[in-house]
């Protein structure tokens, strides 16, 4: 139903952004809601996904047409959600993924919060040979004139409603004490680790 959503940037969360377009604030959930932290206060664009529940209507946004192809393979796939594809392409290694589904390489894919090795092989079978263009990276975040521990705070948060559990972040955490990075850096660095 919609394409793409031009405006400015005016929220972020853990689990999504708002984009206000014609007076109206749209939530629009995405993998990495920090990785648009340099585009707060501005103008954007951002690729849409609309799905209607019956408790429900929800928007699922992607920085490239390509990021959403993935994020719409992925859905089609049975047992797999959109939360569970948002936390897929959270990873930002799309050229990890399609080579794991390429080469069936179920250990791989099971990496992924809430991928059993049932919905792995799921995967497999509907898209090996399905994705021909990879996605690129996000937009990069500057940095940010906020703490350091706040933007880890954040980074946990968001990594935590992808599905990933308290127990598996306490150890990239106390990894990351000490450093300072944005939210959105963290996060792919930690997802990064989490995948290993």
């Amino acid at each position: 139903m919609y394409d793409y959503l031009k405006g400015i940037l005016t929220k972020i969360t853990a689990k999504y952004i708002v984009v206000e377009a014609g007076g109206l604030g749209y939530m629009v959930n995405v993998a990495n809601p920090y990785s648009f932290s340099d585009q707060m206060n501005q103008a954007i664009q951002i690729y849409l996904h609309h799905v209607v529940r019956e408790d429900a209507q929800l928007l699922y946004g992607f920085h490239t047409e390509e990021e959403k192809a993935v994020f719409l393979n992925l859905i089609s796939v049975s047992g797999i959600g959109p939360t569970t594809a948002l936390a897929i392409i959270a990873v930002d290694d799309n050229e990890g993924l399609v080579r794991a589904i390429d080469n069936s390489d179920i250990k791989y894919l099971t990496k992924f919060p809430k991928i059993g090795k049932k919905t792995a092989q799921q995967m497999v079978l509907d898209l090996a040979g399905k994705f021909v263009e990879l996605p690129q990276a996000g937009g990069k975040a500057s940095p940010r004139d906020q703490s350091t521990n706040q933007n880890l705070d954040e980074a946990m948060e968001a990594l935590l409603a992808l599905g990933y559990k308290a127990s598996e972040l306490k150890k990239v955490r106390a990894f990351f004490e000490g450093t300072d990075e944005t939210a959105e850096n963290y996060i792919k660095s930690a997802l990064k680790m989490l995948m290993k």
